[in-house]
């Protein structure tokens, strides 16, 4: 089978003439799923004879979904159905909701910016509450208060974060008002008073932030994604679908959270089309969006006569850099097997630099770079703010996230996170910031377990989440990716990459040198 100037290998085709129910397909990164997806396309329409406007397709961000309906247009030209989560959801609501506006992506942090910040201050009760929480036994509890605000601001910032999670967790895992009294039912059966009082105190800011940011919707006459989901989801089990569907596909499946895999289940039970789901759990990074990688993990739990198959082969990385990035992800086992390989070979491809001074290093490899002009360099950091430790008058950021560099302005390179980079490809990739801190790869930051109350699954494997990061970010890249790693303080994610290229080395005879160099 043949999409444009593309031929599919044969798990790809044997993907496209699946005939189950359920089918979950299981992608290694830059393995052509997109292209499986447009197989499978078009053989639903060309050989299934199902009418275009009977299939529905859905990605997980906007622009991932605008580029596959255009895919779709420019290689099949088909019209598909083509939608984000919310804008189906959106879809299905409209009647109802035309009068109201959607909520601001930036409204909850605002609404918690203004408790901290103006309300709290006339409320004697939370005055109280949080002067106590801070141990500030100060009579006037207003400048008590004011005084935790100045000295106490990493803890107030925690608290606002905290509470944001908490909160969207919250509504895109169906939990509401009255499940409050669930969540503290559940921490009264702590062992540990003070951690019982803890907790206590911050449920009970969170609910006040909660109803404020409710009443705030309502008001205004405002709806939030994660009511627009539940509003669908409410509807399609009073009244259906007005669409006929025989068929939905699922990109970034991996991304999917409770209440929108709710959605999905409801529209199946009212139409009886079939599903193919297609991601890849190794890359599974939005967990604290409401994310849920156990509706991947265990597909065939949800969908009785459930069929997984994978697409191994992959058409970016080499095959050396992917037998590596493959085992270290599979450290965790309970990420999917998958035998990934690829046609391509390069020496090195992962090159692990020790450095005293990263600018120096970081020079030396653009230097090397820059021989092959037409290139392009992707530099990736955990943090937004990583990429402070490259700049200063010869190395500047502008505000598209490029990076320009005296003497070497031609190149094109461009900085972003680790997140943001998910689903892209570059030539050659650099990452930094692998300390062995709690800001560093993997982020060390500890994980409020209060968030427990609010997600339906546990994941105890350690750093499983920052793991499934660091092999994104492995994988980016088309050719070499370079890790600038401190001498004195190293990754623990770079001993555990040593030890596999080293054990690789000597099983395969993969290569001649580890490419650790110390500069």
């Amino acid at each position: 089978m043949q999409i444009g100037k593309y031929i599919l290998d044969k798990q790809q085709e044997e993907i496209v003439r699946n005939e189950d129910n359920y089918l979950l397909v299981t992608a290694g990164a830059g393995s052509g799923k997109t292209l499986t997806i447009l197989g499978k396309i078009s053989y639903l329409v060309k050989e299934k004879k199902i009418s275009e406007n009977e299939i529905l397709c859905i990605s997980f961000t906007k622009s991932s979904a605008e580029s596959l309906k255009q895919k779709i247009k420019q290689e099949l030209i088909l019209e598909v159905p083509t939608y984000t989560f919310h804008k189906l959801s959106l879809e299905i609501i409209k009647e109802e909701y035309k009068n109201y506006e959607i909520a601001s992506d930036s409204l909850l942090e605002n609404i918690v910016n203004e408790f901290f910040e103006i309300d709290i201050y006339h409320n004697p009760y939370l005055l109280m509450i949080i002067c106590k929480y801070f141990k500030e036994k100060t009579k006037k509890k207003e400048l008590a208060y004011q005084k935790i605000m100045e000295t106490k601001k990493n803890e107030i910032f925690k608290l606002k974060q905290l509470s944001i999670t908490f909160i969207k967790l919250m509504k895109c895992n169906n939990y509401n008002l009255k499940d409050f009294l669930l969540f503290l039912s559940k921490i009264k059966k702590s062992l540990n008073y003070v951690r019982y009082k803890k907790e206590k105190t911050i449920l009970t800011l969170i609910l006040n932030i909660y109803l404020k940011y409710e009443n705030y919707l309502k008001e205004n006459k405002e709806i939030d994604f994660d009511d627009m989901l539940l509003t669908a989801i409410k509807k399609v089990k009073e009244v259906g679908m007005k669409k006929q569907l025989k068929y939905i596909i699922i990109d970034e499946y991996q991304d999917t959270s409770y209440i929108r895999f709710q959605l999905i289940k409801e529209i199946i039970k009212k139409t009886n089309a079939k599903l193919m789901v297609v991601g890849d759990d190794f890359q599974s990074i939005y967990k604290f969006t409401g994310c849920d990688i156990s509706l991947f993990l265990n597909f065939k739990n949800y969908f009785e006569d459930a069929k997984i198959m994978k697409i191994e082969k992959t058409y970016r990385n080499s095959n050396e850099l992917i037998q590596i990035a493959g085992a270290f992800i599979m450290k965790n086992k309970k990420q999917i097997k998958k035998k990934l390989y690829s046609e391509k070979h390069l020496t090195r491809p992962i090159k692990i630099l020790k450095y005293k001074n990263i600018r120096k290093i970081f020079l030396e490899i653009i230097k090397e770079l820059a021989k092959k002009k037409e290139q392009k360099i992707l530099i990736l950091g955990r943090n937004n703010k990583d990429i402070n430790l490259l700049l200063n008058d010869d190395i500047q950021k502008t505000n598209q996230d490029k990076i320009k560099i005296k003497e070497y302005e031609y190149l094109d390179i461009t900085y972003m996170t680790v997140h943001k980079s998910k689903g892209l490809e570059c030539d050659n990739v650099i990452l930094i910031n692998l300390d062995n801190k709690i800001t560093g790869f993997p982020s060390q930051l500890p994980e409020e377990k209060l968030t427990r109350l609010v997600t339906r699954t546990k994941d105890t494997y350690p750093y499983s989440e920052e793991r499934r990061l660091f092999y994104v970010a492995l994988t980016r890249t088309k050719n070499y990716v370079y890790l600038l790693v401190p001498k004195k303080s190293p990754s623990i994610f770079i001993e555990e990459l040593e030890n596999i290229m080293n054990y690789l080395e000597k099983e395969n005879n993969f290569f001649k040198s580890l490419g650790v160099f110390n500069k």
